[in-house]
């Protein structure tokens, strides 16, 4: 039982549809009321909603773990639903999975000193590595990295925040890192992704070549990496972020994908199937093409910074959002660096977002640059000078930019004291909270 917050009652009430016409169970995910016509309808910004099927299936993983979802009432039930809707599920493939399990990865990272990270000593962005799309976030600021070297972009000051040329860099540095990414980010397992090379030093400094400040680049190809040992050999969104007083934290993200997933409820379970195969490619060559037990390029990435003087923690953070996400991850990340914004003015800060790929499309997306109201008039006039095609988002829709939440630690030079500070994206029902 819970109280249904304004963010989410939207995308409940669009949903609905879907639901209903996904699954049999719709009513499962609905809210019973007498006087809808069917006894169920989406809930509504301030109302409680039950869902005592899914506190069943969290009764029975708490009794017996995993095997509580893999094997059993909950396991027959979801293969029933798939197979009677004329999709291709078995319990083999539960079991299999159950066995096998979710790996233990290792993180990605990019030592960052540019753009005025240099003189407290820098920092360094830890992501989630291949099938995930992290290596976004870090190839687009290894890029901006590189084009401060080449003396192509200035080391932007506070004031240049937020301008046509501080985010065209951004823009161009993030087509490019999708453009690798769409291609090779793939399951590690199966398909062989050049982690390293696409995070040399060398390769984004060849990317960096591509960029243009006088004018927006046009549809990106992926490049050519060197096929170098990968860092990892094998082995709808919510994000939170938890920290302790030794300066220890947790990064956690989870989603089913388009909203309510496939919209598809199996019986007595209380929640809806993901769509995450949405992801996959149906080009044969591709490596990320759909096969059998195989993981698609996955969006979801928790994020942190640690600071590369001496390893401790600079912030926890992360940005849901689909293909925004490692969009996110730049723009909040500079916002603290470069605009030098506390974690709450990071995340309140206009935000923009560009089509960051489909991998079954490459460069059929469109790459308009949306760019959210409150962006001041200059910078956008300035964004189409340069030849960038510009949208403006407002009101709801500007969910589009992602929510996040940051949550940085510090230490007082002189007291030695931990100082905590915390932000909360204002786009969505979340809060920062002291314990």
């Amino acid at each position: 039982m819970f109280r249904v917050d304004w963010g989410i009652t939207k995308k409940w009430q669009a949903s609905e549809a879907r639901i209903r016409a996904a699954s049999p169970n719709f009513s499962e995910m609905l809210k019973d009321d007498p006087r809808a016509e069917d006894g169920v309808r989406a809930p509504r910004a301030g109302e409680i909603m039950r869902n005592p099927t899914l506190a069943r299936t969290f009764r029975a993983l708490g009794e017996q773990g995993k095997q509580g979802f893999y094997t059993g009432r909950v396991a027959e039930e979801l293969v029933e639903v798939v197979q009677s809707l004329g999709g291709l599920l078995e319990m083999d493939d539960l079991a299999h999975h159950l066995h096998v399990g979710s790996e233990t990865v290792e993180p990605v990272s990019l030592k960052f000193q540019g753009q005025g990270a240099g003189p407290d000593g820098g920092v360094e962005l830890w992501e989630h590595p291949p099938n995930g799309q992290g290596i976004v976030a870090l190839m687009a600021l290894g890029i901006i990295q590189e084009l401060e070297k080449q003396g192509r972009i200035p080391a932007f000051a506070p004031r240049d925040f937020n301008s046509a040329p501080y985010l065209h860099a951004i823009i161009e540095a993030l087509r490019l890192a999708f453009a690798d990414a769409t291609w090779f980010v793939a399951d590690p397992d199966v398909a062989e992704v050049p982690v390293r090379g696409l995070l040399s030093q060398e390769y984004l400094a060849r990317r960096a070549e591509l960029f243009d400040p006088g004018r927006a680049g046009r549809a990106r190809e992926h490049g050519d990496p060197p096929f170098v040992s990968p860092a990892l050999s094998s082995s709808d969104t919510v994000y939170f972020t938890v920290t302790d007083a030794q300066g220890n934290a947790a990064s956690f993200i989870n989603s089913n994908y388009a909203g309510f997933g496939t919209g598809i409820i199996p019986r007595g379970c209380g929640f809806t199937l993901q769509n995450r195969g949405a992801n996959f490619s149906l080009d044969a060559r591709h490596p990320n093409r759909i096969e059998p037990r195989k993981r698609p390029y996955h969006t979801i990435i928790p994020g942190m910074v640690t600071n590369l003087r001496d390893g401790s923690l600079h912030s926890s953070f992360g940005v849901m959002g689909g293909f925004m996400q490692p969009q996110g991850h730049v723009q909040v990340l500079l916002g603290q660096v470069v605009g030098r914004l506390d974690p709450q003015q990071a995340l309140d800060a206009p935000r923009i977002c560009i089509g960051g790929g489909i991998p079954d499309k490459g460069n059929g997306v469109d790459w308009t640059v949306n760019v959210e109201d409150g962006m001041p008039r200059e910078t956008i006039e300035g964004l189409m000078r340069l030849g960038h095609k510009v949208n403006v988002v407002e009101g709801r829709e500007r969910g589009l930019f992602g929510k996040g939440q940051i949550v940085r630690y510090a230490v007082d030079p002189v007291e030695g004291t931990a100082v905590w500070s915390a932000g909360s994206d204002m786009r969505a029902d979340g809060a920062a909270y002291p314990l």
